[in-house]
Parts: structure tokens; sequence; C-alpha cells
């Protein structure tokens, strides 16, 4: 497990981390989320011992990342800003890592192959692209074959292929029992990865809960209706307590009940509806009215208007 214990990190006046406290649990995919500049990359500086805390501390398997012997066999960590040598082939990169941490050599070339750079193995890191300089880092995350994976922003430069690839391997260690702990800004994919979100901003905790738990608490859902008469319809669904904003095309929708109520309501009150379907907020929307909502909001975070579809 990876335990965070009231850490906190300030740099003069200003408190970057303050006194976040959450477990990362094994057998799991967490998403760390956080808008630009939500402290995500001190914590997990902190986390590596990268970063030295003001207060608290964090632990992985009981221990500070520090106190490992061999670190890589514990953790496998990518950072944005771990970049190797330009003059180092990728195979002697990997190979110099693995015999620092007591890392037998075959796994150079079974990593290599996991992240698809085989046939760029003996390439200057110098000649890499954005992607495969990101594929060679997550290369040496998996080097160790560690227990727990951290890893901040690691889609970024990747390729459609590249990136399922990533998708797949990190539902496969989080089924092996791993723990995982992934920082990305790319909503879409994290949907698709996380089964549990540690959110913060303005390094507070906002959220540490699955996946599903976060998006109903938080997202906003609602029923579409469309009718021939959507005053008459309103009128009825508002005395039956719910609540409205009304779409661009001059749908309703609907708060407060549920599909199954509406086509009732309408039914009771001899209405004819030409459309009626659910929806439900996608995370990326659940995120954004999450920190929009909290006190001092940056200046041009998004605002709900009435009447925005949210799809998923």
């Amino acid at each position: 497990m990876i335990d965070a214990s009231n850490l906190t990190k300030r740099y003069g006046e200003h408190t970057v981390v303050g006194g976040l406290t959450f477990t990362v649990r094994p057998g799991t995919v967490t998403g760390f989320l956080g808008p630009n500049g939500a402290g995500k990359s001190t914590t997990l500086r902190m986390m590596l011992g990268l970063t030295r805390p003001d207060e608290g501390f964090a632990r992985i398997g009981g221990h500070a990342y520090q106190d490992l012997r061999h670190p890589a066999r514990h953790v496998g960590a990518l950072l944005e800003t771990s970049v190797p040598h330009r003059s180092l082939t990728a195979v002697d990169h990997l190979r110099w890592l693995a015999r620092s941490n007591d890392i037998p050599r075959h796994r150079v070339d079974e990593v290599l192959d996991a992240v698809g750079l085989t046939g760029a193995a003996r390439r200057r890191v110098g000649t890499f692209s954005l992607g495969m300089g990101q594929r060679l880092g997550l290369a040496a995350a998996l080097l160790g074959d560690p227990p727990v994976l951290l890893l901040d922003e690691p889609v970024n430069g990747l390729d459609a292929e590249g990136i399922r690839r990533l998708r797949e391997l990190l539902r496969a260690k989080a089924a092996e029992g791993r723990t995982v702990l992934v920082s990305s800004h790319l909503m879409a994919e994290m949907s698709m990865v996380a089964d549990h979100l540690v959110v913060i901003d303005r390094g507070r905790l906002l959220a540490d809960t699955g996946m599903q738990d976060f998006i109903q608490r938080h997202g906003r859902s609602y029923v579409r209706v469309k009718a021939p008469e959507p005053g008459l319809l309103g009128g009825e669904l508002e005395r039956k307590g719910a609540s409205m904003a009304v779409g661009s095309d001059g749908s309703l929708e609907v708060s407060g009940l549920t599909a199954a109520e509406v086509s009732q309501v309408a039914a009771t009150a001899g209405l004819v509806l030409d459309e009626l379907s659910s929806h439900t907020a996608s995370l990326e929307d659940t995120f954004l009215d999450l920190v929009a909502k909290q006190p001092g909001q940056r200046h041009g975070q998004r605002q709900r208007q009435p009447g925005r579809n949210t799809r998923v």
C-alpha cells in the first residue's frame, strides 16, 4: 500500500500541499486527479523522497522510499521530469538501472518488448520522439517487476496504440494484486482504466472514493425530454418536485425524477413525448463541476450553463 499522512509542503507563505491523507490500496488502479497547480506532482515527489515534506509522511509498503535498499524492485516510478542521459542507448540505460538495483539482466529485454521498444533498443535516447521517451520511462518503471507503480502523466506523448498498450498493462498489473497510482489530465482515458479516484485541488483532498461513487455523488444526472407542449409538461413536472433547464433545441433537462417517472407524469396529463432519455455525467464533467464549486475558483474555469447537454 501507499500511505500518505498529513502530507504538507510550503514554499514561503504559499502552501502547495496541505494536510493530505489518503491510502492507495493494492488490486486497483487509482487515478490521482487535480487541475494544474493542485499539488499532484509535489505530492508524488514527496512520496518518492525527492521533496521533503514540512509535515506528515508518505510510506510505501510501510517504508519511506529513501530507506528502500533497491527501490526499483519495490516501486516503479515515472515522473514528467525523468529524463535519461541523451547519449545513452535505451538498452544501456536500462542495463545500468538493472545493475544498480540488482535486477536480472534478462528483464531489460522483457520490458523493452512490453512497451514496444525492442526495435529501438540500440538507438540513442537523444534521437527519441516524446512518445518513445515516454515508453522508455515506462520500461524503467517496470524493470524491477515492482509491486507498486507510481506514474505521473504516463500517456503523455503516446500514440493510440501506445495508450491502449499502457491501459491493458495497468489493468493487468492491478489484477495481479499490485498497487497502481496514476496521475493524468486525460479524463476520458482515466475513466477507462481507474477503479478508484483521489481528487485534490490547491493541495487539499476533495474526494477519495470509487469511480462510480464519485460520479453518482458529485455528477449531474438528468432526463432529457422533448414534447410538442414543453411548457405544459414542465409545469406538470415541477408540481412533482422536478427541477429543469432548457436545452438549446428546446428540450427539457429534468433533475429529480427518473425517466419512468417523467413518462408517467406525461401519460397522466395526456401529453405526448417526442423523446425521452436518461443521461449521466462523464468523469470529465463531474471533475470540472466539483473543482468549479470550490471557494476562490480560478479565473476562466468552466461554469455550467443552463441547458448544457452532458453526454457520455
